[in-house]
């Protein structure tokens, strides 16, 4: 895998060059090991980038994810992700880092 380009803070600089391989070498990155519910999350996030052409605001990934977990599941973005939806979530799916938002 040629790794892909990437602004100062390691978030890719074009979200059309993600694949699954940067994925895992960015979780990688983070120490975390991609599961099935970790896919799920970034899966979606994929799909509503392409589909808006923006990240998808946290809020809506949590709704997704209380789909397949329940309403009580608040809370499973961030045990999923515990340094920062920003900063872990949105850097491994392959978005660019979104502007207004804080790496926490």
């Amino acid at each position: 895998m040629q790794d892909p380009d990437v602004d100062d803070e390691g978030y890719l600089i074009e979200p059309a060059t993600w694949s699954v391989d940067v994925a895992t070498a960015f979780a990688s990155q983070e120490n975390i090991e991609l599961t099935e519910d970790h896919w799920d999350a970034i899966h979606f996030m994929r799909e509503y980038y392409t589909e808006h052409q923006i990240a998808p605001d946290v809020r809506h990934v949590i709704k997704h994810l209380a789909k397949r977990h329940g309403n009580d599941s608040r809370n499973k973005i961030f045990e999923l992700f515990p340094y920062g939806y920003v900063k872990q979530a949105c850097k491994i799916a392959g978005m660019k880092r979104p502007r207004a938002w804080s790496t926490g």
